[in-house]
């Protein structure tokens, strides 16, 4: 499942160094603009306290996390739409992931240049979201006049077409995001290939000091950006990205120990991994054996016929039926046999939409 979360921003924001902690990728990080051109890619494991516990009580030979991709896109600048600073080269980077984790600079240092020569987080949202909202207005207004031709044929399709058009247009000249129009499934199906910038969901990154790290809530940046946030239904996550670069170095109780220095139970890449997984629309289920216990990747509303094909092809073509228990169930159980005894594993058929957070065994014939 290559589905992945494109980090973007402005020029010197920090979104390299928080992609090198992310991933350990060693993609290069400098301190002047464009110094990431073509975007780099890594594979990045989700932190689930669940599969530790999983791995507790059934003791296999190994455990498998899940994982998904994180790209690194080159900074975005005012003008990009029209390509400003390799602005085309960039935009169509953003065209190919699937949601849009923007860091925000929320800290001031007079070592590492700001592109505007100030730092004002709501400024900085307000270039990037407005060059993404310019770029998808040309792209529906080539659209609109392709699409209006056969509309006034009275093509049935071309009709509906042309009228969500339009107020996509309408939304874009007011400098709102083309997911702040209520569209219908099926609408939204229908410009779906048109691969809007705009229709991407977005988690804000707030990229604070060491200082104001344990302090958010004294920095009136972040607040601005979680006021920004609010009004569009988004996430943010506060994170010190050389901090963060400073802990994926370090492994188990090294790990640990710094943490609780620190004073916080966990990364902020930990946090910023399971947001962007989520804003994804992914979803996590389980298989727990004595050879392996494993998380799997699936999209929300996975049916379990299609949560077995993620295993194996066979598993979907032959599937009889799922045995199911919830997490919380087993764990409280203390082991499967315990949970059957309680009633707490049952079989699901064909229709069963698979949670988050399932223990799964299938039963299939092929």
């Amino acid at each position: 499942m290559a589905l992945t979360t494109g980090i973007v921003g402005l020029p010197n924001v920090g979104k390299s160094t928080l992609f090198n902690a992310i991933t350990q990728a060693g993609a290069e990080s400098a301190n002047y603009p464009f110094c990431t051109i073509d975007p780099n890619v890594g594979i990045v494991e989700v932190p689930d306290y669940r599969l530790q516990k999983l791995t507790e009580l059934v003791s296999p030979k190994k455990t498998v996390p899940t994982a998904f991709e994180f790209t690194d896109i080159a900074g975005i600048v005012e003008g990009a739409s029209k390509g400003e600073g390799l602005g085309n080269k960039f935009l169509s980077h953003i065209r190919q992931v699937d949601a849009i984790s923007h860091v925000v600079r929320c800290f001031d240092d007079e070592n590492i240049t700001h592109v505007a020569g100030k730092v004002n987080p709501l400024h900085d949202i307000e270039v990037i979201n407005l060059e993404l909202i310019l770029a998808d207005l040309e792209s529906v207004e080539k659209r609109i006049d392709r699409v209006g031709k056969m509309a006034k044929q009275k093509d049935k399709e071309a009709v509906a077409e042309h009228e969500i058009l339009v107020k996509l247009r309408e939304a874009f000249e007011n400098e709102m995001p083309a997911r702040s129009v209520e569209l219908t499934d099926e609408q939204k199906k229908i410009v779906h290939g048109m691969h809007l910038l705009t229709m991407k969901p977005v988690l804000y990154v707030a990229n604070v000091s060491e200082e104001d790290l344990l302090n958010e809530g004294d920095n009136e940046f972040v607040q601005t950006v979680k006021e920004f946030a609010a009004k569009e239904n988004s996430e943010v996550i506060v994170v010190c990205a050389k901090i963060e670069s400073e802990i994926a170095e370090l492994e188990g109780e090294e790990k640990a120990m710094f943490l609780e220095e620190l004073g916080i139970q966990e990364s902020g890449l930990d946090q910023l991994i399971r947001a962007a997984y989520h804003l994804l629309g992914l979803r996590t289920y389980f298989t727990a054996g004595v050879q392996e216990v494993r998380a799997w990747t699936i999209r929300q509303g996975t049916k379990a016929p299609q949560a077995a094909g993620v295993i194996h092809t066979d598993f979907e073509r032959g599937f009889i039926r799922a045995e199911v228990v919830a997490y919380e169930d087993l764990v409280e159980a203390g082991s499967m046999s315990a949970a059957k005894e309680k009633g707490k594993v049952r079989l699901e058929g064909k229709e069963y939409v698979v949670e988050d957070g399932d223990v799964m065994h299938f039963r299939f014939n092929v």
